[in-house]
């Protein structure tokens, strides 16, 4: 069985955590795309565990896995790893696997982030992780590979080839080109150590497949924040969409069972980029606070705002969802009225899907339905029985507005938080 599950919004819908209550049941957790610019954070027995390239399946028996559509910087990984071997998880070569072919991000790729970003007038909000900048030479076939800094001659012949265009462009920004050879002999050693888990994913998914197992695929970010199909151009640099599982990881698509997208009661979204039901008021301030709304990898407060049915709609054309996990239900509670966004007004018509223009999305003007709310706590409810009847309407006419089955439901970070509908 092949599941990919992707976010369906703009990031942080709480990824992290469903596939951690899901891994348990697979024998594969594989990343397929995005880098450390993403961050999953996962809570087990009073821990707090803040992933941004080890796959969220790390604590259980799972075996994991980085495919070639990811980005990885190297000195990130190796301080996941520590950060998890000082909690008792060690990640073996048996545990975890990384791709021959994924694209390592190198210093200058950093630099380049930070210096293109400070020079734009229109700011997209990059984490300045080098992560655009290393998907950039991976299209222009100008990529280093995680075989290549896992072999110290291979690796300097490289660099030898690339260096002279990279230190000419940082250069031409302002930058110091000195950073393009930077680090070379810490990239060798880390190379030296991460050769054990060098493996080919596509082969590994595959055969697990053909021996009916179970493989889980784990996306990063949001639908909204995809590469081709998001808001141009305040979104990522990577394919963030169902589809992209299977190029990134090389599975064909025939082979995929199910699509679970993870979403959000309300909406978030960090950085800059059209957010139509964002509200800048207190309800927003009662969403960013109760729901601990703050990016796991930047600390920048996320922009909140009330569910939106017509990005949903666009997400559940663009992954083919066959159910939903509804994340943050509970911190909608203590909120008297409720609004659901239906439609948006632009030009004076009522539109119910998102238009194709980023500056048109930035105009339109939700359309809300109210809907009561509930004063009780749910952080505690194991069951949809338990929750207030008004709770249970809201999940209702999400599901009948969606026309795709909510099958998860959490009220919580913590792993027993979650429920089966």
């Amino acid at each position: 069985m092949f599941t990919i599950i992707t976010g369906a919004q703009f990031g942080d819908e709480g990824k992290g955590k469903i596939v951690d209550m899901m891994a348990e049941q697979y024998d594969i957790v594989a990343r397929f795309q995005g880098g450390d610019n993403a961050g999953h954070t996962v809570v087990a027995d009073g821990k707090t565990y803040k992933l941004h390239l080890v796959p969220s399946g790390v604590l259980f028996d799972s075996r994991l896995l980085i495919g070639p559509g990811t980005v990885m910087n190297p000195e990130i990984l190796m301080k996941e790893l520590s950060m998890l071997a000082d909690n008792g998880v060690k990640v073996t070569p048996a545990k975890l696997g990384i791709d021959a072919k994924t694209s390592i991000i190198m210093p200058y790729h950093i630099a380049l982030d930070t210096l293109r970003e400070s020079k734009r007038a229109v700011k997209i909000g990059t984490t300045n992780r080098g992560i655009g900048f290393a998907y950039i030479d991976k299209v222009g076939r100008d990529e280093i590979q995680m075989a290549d800094i896992a072999d110290k001659k291979r690796f300097v012949k490289r660099l030898e080839e690339i260096a002279p265009q990279k230190e000419n462009a940082i250069k031409e920004m302002g930058g110091d080109p000195n950073i393009v050879r930077s680090k070379i002999d810490e990239y060798i050693e880390t190379g030296r150590k991460l050769k054990p888990y060098i493996t080919d994913v596509s082969r590994e998914i595959n055969l697990a497949l053909k021996d009916e197992k179970k493989v889980l695929a784990e996306g990063a970010q949001g639908t909204h924040l995809d590469i081709i199909h998001g808001t141009q151009k305040f979104v990522t640099s990577s394919s963030t969409v169902a589809g992209s599982a299977c190029a990134g990881l090389g599975v064909g698509p025939t082979k995929v069972d199910n699509v679970i997208g993870v979403i959000k009661a309300y909406i978030t979204r960090v950085g800059e980029g059209p957010l139509p039901t964002e509200q800048k008021n207190d309800v927003g301030e009662h969403l960013r606070e109760k729901g601990g709304e703050f990016g796991t990898t930047t600390g920048r407060p996320r922009r909140c705002g009330w569910f939106d049915l017509p990005l949903a709609k666009k997400s559940i054309n663009l992954n083919g969802y066959t159910g939903f996990a509804l994340t943050k239900l509970d911190v909608l509670g203590r909120l008297p009225m409720l609004k659901i966004c239906t439609g948006y007004e632009l030009d004076g018509k009522i539109i119910d899907y998102p238009p194709e223009s980023s500056d048109d999305l930035a105009r339109c003007k939700p359309v809300y339905t109210e809907v009561k709310g509930w004063d009780e706590d749910i952080s505690g409810v194991e069951t949809l029985d338990g929750l207030p009847d008004n709770a249970k309407e809201y999940i209702e006419l999400l599901e009948k507005l969606m026309e795709v089955h909510i099958e998860y439901i959490s009220v919580g970070p913590g792993r027993k938080q979650t429920f089966i509908k």
